[in-house]
Order: C-alpha cells, then sequence, then structure tokens
C-alpha cells in the first residue's frame, strides 16, 4: 500500500466513526425520549381512569345511602370503568375496585340509611370504602415517578 493513502484512509475511517457515533447517540436519545412519553402517557391514562373511578363509586355509593336498590343502569358505569382498569391497571387494583363495587351494591341492598348512622359508620372507621382502593392506586401511581 502506497504510504500516500494512509492520512485519507485514517481521515475517512475516522470520520465514519465519529458519523455511527453521533447517530447511534442520537437514536438511543429518542429511544429514551419515546419510552418517557409513553410511561407519561400511561401514568396519565392510569390516573383519569382512577380518578373517574372514584367519583363514580363515590356518587353511587352516597346514593345508596337514601335509596333501597337501584336501577342497573345506574351501575353500568362504575362496571366499565372496573372493566377498563382490567385492561390498564394490575390485578391488586382490579381487585380492589370490585371490592368497592360490591360494598356499593350491598349498601343499595341495606335499608336505608339515616344521618345518624352515617355519623356512626364514620365513627366506627367504616365509610369509605374506596380508602384501600385509593391506597393502592396511589402505590401503583409512584411506580410511573408520580
Amino acid at each position: 500500500m502506497n504510504e500516500a493513502y494512509l492520512p485519507a484512509l485514517a481521515a475517512l475511517v475516522g470520520s465514519a466513526i465519529g458519523g455511527l457515533t453521533s447517530l447511534a447517540t442520537t437514536w438511543l436519545t429518542q429511544r429514551g425520549q419515546a419510552k418517557f412519553q409513553q410511561l407519561t402517557k400511561d401514568r396519565v391514562q392510569r390516573e383519569t381512569l382512577f380518578a373517574q373511578f372514584i367519583d363514580e363509586a363515590s356518587m353511587l355509593y352516597a346514593d345508596a345511602f337514601e335509596h333501597e336498590g337501584t336501577e342497573l343502569s345506574k351501575l353500568s358505569k362504575l362496571f366499565a370503568l372496573t372493566s377498563r382498569m382490567r385492561l390498564l391497571a394490575p390485578p391488586d387494583i382490579v381487585e380492589h375496585a370490585e371490592q368497592v363495587s360490591h360494598a356499593v351494591i350491598d349498601t343499595y341492598l341495606a335499608p336505608n340509611k339515616t344521618f345518624r348512622d352515617v355519623l356512626d359508620l364514620k365513627a366506627k372507621g367504616a365509610l369509605d370504602p374506596l380508602r384501600e382502593f385509593s391506597e393502592a392506586c396511589r402505590v401503583e401511581l409512584r411506580k410511573y415517578g408520580g
């Protein structure tokens, strides 16, 4: 090989290595950003779903204190939210959601409650069927950096 070609070949190889390094760095950075964006999207989606479930279950639970029985259509959104959780949330969250749904149904089947009954339940710490669910949700959302 002619010695005159050696510097040109070295420059060419150096440029190729520099270009590949730049390409790899850009690819890794974009991949990391995409993963972060997906995790953020997943967290927001779960947080929204959990909040919707809490809102709906709270409303129905309060309604159940004043009514013995209800129309099944009133419970459909609660069941739909629980089913959506089966798609997006881990099994322990779904289990807690099902327990809340059962508590709502049981409350509808029980006799109506007076304000005094509600105060007694509150004093016994039995008024919040959503406590375990919301605590489990908080643990789950913290996995996503929240």
